[in-house]
């Protein structure tokens, strides 16, 4: 598999990612996504997906769009990777409110 497929296919894991937490929020009764725990999963995918794009050697056109989509849509989605926070057990109570939206 080279590495273009490789990139395509961790993009497609993370549309497919997006569509189910979209899904998943409708169907708890239309909490917004922002409010959703699995939104921190999804960033860590996304990071996954951008840092691995990066690293394509000659990408072609196409791959170079879809790259810069993914890097814009990173950009918000950045203070939500998990490896920059604390783990949850070691949060007080208001950290995990303020990353829970609560």
């Amino acid at each position: 598999m080279t590495q273009l497929e490789k990139f395509n296919n961790l993009g497609n894991f993370y549309e497919y990612l997006k569509t189910v937490s979209s899904a998943i929020c409708a169907n708890k009764g239309g909490i917004p996504l922002e409010n959703y725990v699995g939104r921190f999963f999804a960033a860590d995918v996304l990071e996954m997906v951008v840092e691995y794009g990066n690293k394509i050697k000659a990408p072609d056109a196409a791959t170079r769009e879809k790259l810069e989509r993914y890097k814009q849509e990173f950009e918000p989605m950045r203070a939500l990777v998990t490896s920059s926070q604390k783990p949850i057990h070691e949060m007080t109570l208001e950290e995990f409110e303020k990353v829970m939206n609560i």
